[in-house]
Order: C-alpha cells, then sequence, then structure tokens
C-alpha cells in the first residue's frame, strides 16, 4: 500500500522550476474548461452522439493551440444503451394512483429489453416454490415483482410465461438520485425496470393488501456508435536531440524501433459522459469534465516550460470509457511496451486522499508518482480506479490511475458548481510535477 504522503507542500525544499511550474497551474482555466464541457451544447457527451463529437474537436482545438500534434482517431462502440424517450411507471390499488419520477424513484434496469409504449397489466410476486402469487394465473401479461435475490429466476420465469415485465430493486444515491449507466449485462428478453427500496417495498406491501394494476414503459434500445479520441504529441516537450516516433500511424507515444531513448509518458483521461436524459440534462462535471481540465492544464504548463531532460508527453482524451473503456482498448495495443500512462478519472472533490491504482510494470512509476506527491502536498492511498488504466495496465504497459472525487456521478446534480477549484489544483500539480521529475533525474530536486 502507498504511504500516507504529507499535506504540506515542501516545493521550497526542491528546485526552483518546479516550484514556478506548479504555481503556474491556473484554476480559472480549469473551471472554465469544466463549465465548457459540462455546457447545454454538448449534451452529457455520450459516445457517437453529436455532442460527444463536438467536445472532441473543442478538445482538439485547445491542443492544437498549444503547439501539439493532434489526431483524432475514430472505432467502432457496439452495445451502448440509449434512453430514447422518458419512461413512465405507475400503480394504482384500492382505488389510488401514483405515478413516480425518473431517476429519482426509477430507472432503466441495463437489461431490459425494449418497451417503447406503456403497458397496463396486474401485479404478482415470485415466492419461494416458484409458482405465482397475487392473481393465481401464473405470469403471462403480469408485471412480476422482484426481489434482488431471485431476479435472474424472476426473468426467466417472466420469459417463459409471457411476462408484462419485471420490476426488481436497485438503490439511490445519498441524495436520493438513482445515477445513469449507459454499458451493462445482455438483454433480457423481457423488459426491466429497476425501482427504488422504499418503492418496491410500497409495490410490495399493496400486492399483500389486493389487486395491483401498473403502468410502464422502457424505452431503451441498444445502438452501435463511433467512438472518437483525441491524442495530442508535444515533440517540443522532448529534448536531448530525439523526436522519437510519436507520429506513426494512431498517433501514439513513440513507436516500436523508433530509436527514441527518451521516456514516453501519456497523461489520459475520458471526455464522454453517459448522455441527457431526453428529457433532464447530466452534465457529467465531475465524470469526467473535471479529470479532463486537469489534464489539459498540465499539458499547458508543460508545453510552455520545455522542461530539461528528455520526455516525450502524449496527451489522450478518450472516448467510450462509459460504455466500456472503448477510447483506451483502442488506444493501449498501438503503444510501444516501455510507455508510461497515467490516468485520472474524477478532479472534483479530494477529501483526505487521492486514490491510486498501479497496474503493469507500474513499481518505478509509482515511485515517482509518490515524489511527485509528497513535493505538491497532495496525499495518495491506494484504492480501486476502475477506468481506462485498467486497459492500459492489461496491454502490459505500466499504468497508473489516479481519482480524486465525483460528487453527483452520473446524475443531475453533477454540475460545476460542486467541482472544487482546491481539488482541481491539487490534479494539475501532481500532473506536472510526475512529468517533470520522469524528465529531470530524482536527485536534482532532492
Amino acid at each position: 500500500m502507498l504511504r500516507m504522503t504529507t499535506t504540506a507542500p515542501r516545493l521550497n525544499q526542491g528546485r526552483p522550476d518546479l516550484a514556478a511550474l506548479v504555481e503556474a497551474v491556473s484554476a480559472t482555466r480549469m473551471h472554465a474548461a469544466v463549465r465548457e464541457l459540462a455546457g447545454d451544447r454538448y449534451a452529457g457527451r455520450r459516445v457517437g452522439s453529436p455532442g460527444g463529437h463536438a467536445a472532441a474537436a473543442w478538445l482538439a482545438k485547445q491542443l492544437g493551440e498549444l503547439g501539439a500534434q493532434v489526431q483524432l482517431p475514430e472505432f467502432d462502440v457496439e452495445g451502448v444503451r440509449e434512453l430514447y424517450q422518458t419512461p413512465v411507471l405507475e400503480w394504482s390499488s384500492a382505488g389510488q394512483t401514483r405515478r413516480v419520477e425518473h431517476r429519482r424513484d426509477f430507472v432503466e434496469h441495463l437489461a431490459s429489453a425494449d418497451l417503447p409504449h406503456a403497458r397496463s397489466a396486474l401485479l404478482v410476486k415470485i415466492p419461494e416454490t416458484g409458482a405465482a402469487a397475487g392473481s393465481g394465473t401464473g405470469l403471462r401479461e403480469r408485471w412480476v415483482l422482484a426481489e434482488a435475490a431471485n431476479f435472474g429466476r424472476a426473468c426467466e420465469l417472466a420469459e417463459t410465461q409471457g411476462a408484462a415485465g419485471v420490476l426488481t430493486v436497485r438503490g439511490t444515491d445519498a441524495e436520493g438520485w438513482m445515477p445513469k449507466m449507459i454499458a451493462g449485462p445482455p438483454a433480457r428478453a423481457v423488459p426491466v425496470i429497476a425501482v427504488r427500496p422504499e418503492v418496491h417495498r410500497q409495490l410490495g406491501e399493496a400486492l399483500d393488501a389486493g389487486l395491483v394494476q401498473v403502468v410502464g414503459s422502457m424505452p431503451l434500445r441498444q445502438i452501435a456508435s463511433r467512438g472518437r479520441n483525441v491524442y495530442a504529441r508535444f515533440p517540443h516537450i522532448e529534448t536531448g536531440g530525439h523526436r522519437g516516433g510519436a507520429g506513426h500511424g494512431d498517433a501514439h507515444a513513440g513507436g516500436p524501433g523508433d530509436g527514441n531513448a527518451g521516456l514516453r509518458i501519456v497523461l489520459s483521461a475520458h471526455y464522454d459522459g453517459v448522455g441527457d436524459d431526453p428529457d433532464r440534462r447530466l452534465p457529467a462535471a465531475a465524470d469526467n469534465a473535471s479529470g479532463v481540465a486537469a489534464v489539459l492544464e498540465a499539458a499547458r504548463v508543460l508545453a510552455a516550460a520545455a522542461p530539461a531532460g528528455a520526455l516525450e508527453l502524449t496527451v489522450a482524451f478518450l472516448d467510450g470509457e462509459e460504455a466500456g473503456a472503448w477510447g483506451s482498448a483502442h488506444h493501449a495495443p498501438t503503444l510501444p511496451s516501455d510507455t508510461l500512462v497515467i490516468n485520472l478519472d474524477g478532479a472534483a472533490q479530494l477529501h483526505e486522499a487521492a486514490a491510486v491504482e498501479a497496474g503493469g510494470p507500474a513499481h518505478a512509476l509509482l515511485a515517482v508518482l509518490d515524489q511527485a506527491a509528497r513535493l505538491t502536498g497532495v496525499p495518495l492511498r491506494a484504492g480501486a480506479m476502475a477506468s481506462d488504466n485498467r486497459r492500459y495496465a492489461a496491454a502490459g504497459l505500466a499504468a497508473i490511475g489516479i481519482g480524486m472525487g465525483m460528487p453527483g456521478y452520473q446524475t443531475p446534480a453533477e454540475t460545476p458548481e460542486r467541482v472544487e477549484l482546491d481539488t482541481l489544483l491539487a490534479a494539475a500539480r501532481l500532473l506536472v510535477a510526475v512529468a517533470w521529475l520522469l524528465a529531470v533525474p530524482l536527485a536534482t530536486v532532492r
């Protein structure tokens, strides 16, 4: 496990130029980038959508203005869940009808079959014995109330007996939202709606007391789309007489046999989100406009500084992470085996420490990260980071994933106002320090 780093900055004990570099990081610029990417015209930045492509174009423009060589390679993405209408759910019992709110009281289940039009049917339960309870007529043309523990069995019975659909249970976040996701298990042959625990309990109690009529729709389909990564190579950061091979093929950081003796580092962050609901904005400010803003600012500072030492820097803004990390899966196999990768997913709310996950041959890179954290005063802890870093690590690369919080994760509450300036500063300064330490021998900063 990583040692907890100190929280007091110690840059005055290192190179003055590193201290100046860190101080050049701008929270104002980063927060402006977060607000831009979370804006209405990007519509939640779902992979393959016009909003997602517009975000890629904006990022490419920013990187080009920094003097980078920019490419936007595309790739196919399969199985993206698209909620193309707002679903409905209501039920009636004892002469009263209650309609509940999407994303507050119920949400799309990713295993659901497409149900574009509302279907009205009686509700039944699946008891332990396997027969349907609540109507005495089995499951045909009935909504089935399933517990989490018997969800799979309920779906199988619903499919074989021709049920109208399945209602299962799913929790909410601390603020009462049910987050949106767009990648999941294979679709079932029956519609599935997930309801929050309180609604599930109310339905069960109403069914115990008498007949319950449910009306529900789930307009959810699977689509194929086209992802678009944004790669930016900064050749002027590399010194020592090498120009490397980062322009080969897929604009990766270097290429096999290019003769470049310098270090190759990729700073990555996914820019895509889960996309807006048909009637509600999901700004995706924390996940991951915040991480993108920090990487962009780190690149801006490093590009202007041109640190001494051989360092080949590539920025990779990745698409399709929310749909299954497709962008990094496309990118990772193109990279030389000695490439170092640092992926930032979430830089919005640093609590006690940043979560760090190392994969592949990352021991030396982890040591540099720890040194950079001590110099910048960013506390670290070992923690799971299920993001693009895992795709790079699976390709045999030294890869580290860093996370610094995502308030409002994948809900309408994930707004730019919740992205903390101090956390953006911590993230960008940490990335700048890591890159600098890789370019300059550690002995010169101790």
